[in-house]
């Protein structure tokens, strides 16, 4: 019974893509154009310079988790399929944050907050290839803010030094990647380095254990250790529940940080998490087509829509999970499906042959000077977009890994 609701979706996927084949939507699926490629061009369509993603005003600029995000994926595209322009687009809006002296724009060590942790990823790449001292110095700065942050008296991170005693899903995502890198690069085989590991893998257990809802299988958004936020349940202390996107965070996190750690007795908890979350997942999945709604656990409900970052990430994890041997082989061609699926409900082509994603959640969060309470009506409540970054960074990362899968695309 283990994954008889894979299964059972995999067959209704089936019959749906045969519909779709014959109303003639699958001609983005069967572009000659890779839809990384695609995306990527789009998205410098729209904003020649990559200081305007995200919406950020012309002649600003901002040291963003999502400009980060969407970034990195362009520089795995820009490798992948041998187009150097996504790199440069990328390498110049480091070149422009980070100055000569290594101080980074609008950064702020002393704020402690994880989502300033993500941006910094791309450094790796940069510092490598360039030599650029001023790079790896801010690898190292950020590094000092992680062995430096805020705890909880069990050793998780606040999200940040605004929100004491907070653990969201999304800072999974935003810290442990970078972490993992780091701890590899500049610390394997040390002493240290171990230290450093079994922190990491830590902070995906304890965020897990403060989000279970053993009712639902699922993780909520966030939990309030200390129990006093306004928006949390005072004996679990966690949020109402469980938001799309926070859990595609979260999948997305437990992926990316195994890939430079792997699988072994100290990191086995990480796979089993993922494992679970992707056996209870479709029973949250909209029956019609596989994807997952802005409010995970309350599917169906009037209001609640299908959103677009959240599926996407639960796809490009599964894809990567899979071919990394993190989940189940049987899972491929489900998870391929599920690709399919996304593009046929969220992709779109445009009259001037850019490609864009439908019905993405701006933002959600909590607390703050909004009061934002993590009910219902407040996740449905946020604004609908096309094109987020949170959206297109994943994308390009699923579209690759759907080219890996079906041999059209042979570099990791």
């Amino acid at each position: 019974m283990k994954r008889t609701l894979f299964f059972a979706l995999s067959a209704l996927s089936a019959l749906l893509l045969a519909a779709a084949a014959c109303s003639g939507r699958r001609s983005l699926l069967d572009s000659p154009v890779p839809l990384a490629v695609r995306m990527a061009e789009s998205e410098i369509a729209r904003s020649p310079s990559a200081t305007l993603l995200d919406g950020i005003a012309p002649g600003k600029i901002k040291w963003n988790y999502t400009t980060g995000l969407e970034l990195l994926a362009m520089i795995d595209a820009a490798d992948a399929y041998d187009r150097p322009d996504f790199y440069e687009y990328a390498r110049r809006y480091y070149d422009t944050i980070v100055r000569p002296d290594a101080s980074v724009l609008t950064y702020k060590k002393e704020k402690y907050n994880l989502d300033h942790i993500c941006p910094g990823r791309p450094l790796f790449i940069l510092a490598e290839r360039t030599g650029e001292a001023r790079y790896a110095q801010v690898l190292d700065t950020l590094f000092c803010q992680l062995q430096e942050h805020p705890r909880n008296d069990d050793g998780g991170f606040w999200h940040k030094l605004a929100y004491p005693h907070q653990m969201w899903l999304d800072g999974l995502y935003m810290a442990e990647p970078f972490y993992a890198e780091y701890a590899v690069r500049k610390m394997g085989g040390s002493e240290l380095f171990g230290k450093l590991k079994a922190d990491v893998v830590s902070q995906f257990v304890l965020v897990g254990k403060h989000t279970y809802d053993p009712a639902t299988g699922l993780y909520r958004h966030a939990c309030d250790v200390s129990r006093q936020m306004f928006w949390c349940d005072k004996t679990t202390g966690q949020t109402p529940h469980a938001w799309g996107r926070a859990m595609g965070w979260y999948a997305m996190a437990l992926v990316e940080t195994l890939q430079y750690f792997g699988v072994d007795e100290t990191t086995q908890p990480m796979a089993d998490i993922l494992n679970h979350i992707y056996e209870v997942l479709p029973k949250f999945a909209d029956p019609e087509t596989g994807m997952w709604y802005q409010v995970l656990d309350q599917p169906g409900r009037d209001g609640n829509y299908l959103e677009a970052t959240g599926s996407i990430m639960f796809v490009y994890a599964m894809l990567k999970g899979v071919r990394l041997g993190y989940l189940p082989a049987e899972m491929q061609e489900e998870a391929m499906r599920l690709y399919e699926r996304f593009v046929e409900r969220f992709v779109r082509e445009n009259e001037d042959g850019t490609i864009s994603i439908t019905d993405c959640c701006a933002v959600a969060g909590l607390g703050g000077k909004d009061m934002r309470d993590g009910s219902f009506d407040y996740y449905i409540s946020e604004p609908i977009i096309e094109n987020d970054c949170k959206g297109v960074g994943p994308f390009i990362w699923a579209s690759m890994e759907y080219d890996r899968a079906r041999g059209r695309l042979t570099k990791n």
